[in-house]
């Protein structure tokens, strides 16, 4: 278990914000240096790489105008967007197209022209491949960011929307292609409408799938995110205190991810023995295979995540989890397991379902009770205990969080 829930929970997040698949990367460096992109510690590493993963821990409550520029030069992202093919003979327009339409201010507020001239920005925003002290086969042979200014456009970008505060909309003929890119990813960070989409994605992933973001809540968040001068440890704190987030109404108002429903179900069933690469076929049956985003939108969310197949895929994990935590559910549910009331009580309250209503809960308790008298037994608490936990995780009530 991490000692770090909500750096995890917003790494997460912006798996999805900024989509990037490994297998398109190791489609063009191979599995190893694919993974190595995608997954790479700095400290683990004998090239210092830092995976994709570990930049978004890094800055997961950090500055949103920072992330951005560690994005721009993130080297799995390079590969991902075709940044790396960006030159001035032939500006590449797929990173500076989600720049504006995903990662910030949204469509409806950007042009063609816009796209145009944001891929003439990042012209030169390129990979290199950097041989290590032992030749190419040195484990230290890595590839990184290289600024190439021979293949920078340098002219002049001029763009629909104010690029500087004092309302310029022109980037200024100059050979300094990295403050172009610099200057238009503030430019995109800064307008008005970025903190506004930013709320409304963040009050669907913390507080509620259940309704739009209230106008108030949007504005609010909106208003701390400009006014911290965009630090997400600001927004998410806000967040988390806002009387939307405490209200009752938002509790159980989430779909769950499956790698949530997956991570919340291994913590409180239990996970002895039980190896987490046993999850990963069931994660992707369910719909979502980390690392594999299915294109730059990230996954959908919501009622998409359940559909009957990957509705099924839960209740298998569930089985399967449940089964290989049998003897451990039992033995720790000996001391509450007097009565078939208290033994229920005792799964629901490790559980976290939201509440069940009078029908489904005495459809749980008739399950207990089947069979016979209530005995408490060894034998009947290897049974009952761990059916009854595979009932409640593939409850809808646990499906919601």
């Amino acid at each position: 278990p991490t000692r770090r829930p909500l750096v995890e929970k917003m790494a997460l997040y912006w798996h999805h914000h900024f989509a990037t698949a490994y297998g398109k990367i190791a489609g063009a460096v191979g599995s190893e240096e694919g993974a190595r992109l995608m997954a790479a510690r700095p400290g683990d590493d004998p090239g210092r790489v830092r995976g994709h993963l570990e930049l978004l821990r890094q800055y997961a409550l950090g500055n949103f105008r920072d992330l951005l520029v560690e994005i721009a030069k993130d080297v799995a992202m390079l590969y991902w967007l075709d940044g790396r093919n960006n030159v001035r003979t032939r500006p590449q327009e797929n990173f500076a197209r989600e720049l504006m339409e995903l990662f910030t201010f949204g469509v409806g507020f950007y042009t063609e022209s816009d796209v145009a001239a944001g891929a003439r920005v990042f012209t030169g925003w390129n990979t290199r491949r950097v041989t290590g002290p032992g030749g190419p086969t040195d484990p230290a042979t890595h590839y990184e960011f290289f600024y190439n200014a021979a293949q920078h456009d340098t002219g002049a970008k001029i763009f629909s929307f104010p690029i500087y505060p004092d309302g310029s909309r022109t980037i200024p003929a100059r050979s300094d292609g990295l403050q172009d890119g610099l200057d238009f990813i503030a430019a995109c960070v800064r307008h008005p409408e970025t903190g506004r989409r930013l709320a409304r994605r963040l009050y669907g992933f913390f507080v509620s799938e259940l309704q739009p973001a209230p106008d108030d809540f949007v504005s609010s968040i909106a208003g701390v995110f400009a006014s911290s001068g965009y630090d997400m440890r600001a927004v998410v704190r806000a967040i988390l205190t806002s009387a939307h987030f405490l209200d009752g109404s938002a509790r159980f108002a989430r779909y769950s991810w499956p790698v949530e429903f997956v991570v919340r179900a291994i913590k409180e069933v239990g996970w002895s023995g039980y190896s987490v690469n046993s999850a990963l076929t069931p994660l992707a049956n369910m719909g979502q295979q980390l690392f594999e985003p299915p294109d730059v939108n990230g996954w959908e969310t919501g009622r998409y995540w359940f559909s009957s197949g990957r509705t099924l895929a839960r209740m298998n994990f569930a089985a399967s989890l449940v089964a290989s935590q049998r003897t451990v559910l039992r033995d720790e549910a000996k001391p509450f397991a007097r009565t078939a009331r208290s033994t229920l009580s005792y799964v629901l309250d490790r559980l976290s379902a939201m509440p069940f209503e009078s029908g489904p809960l005495a459809e749980l308790m008739a399950y207990l009770e089947a069979g016979g008298a209530w005995s408490g037994s060894d034998a009947a608490l290897l049974v009952k205990v761990p059916g009854l936990a595979h009932l409640v995780l593939a409850s809808s009530e646990y499906q919601f969080v």
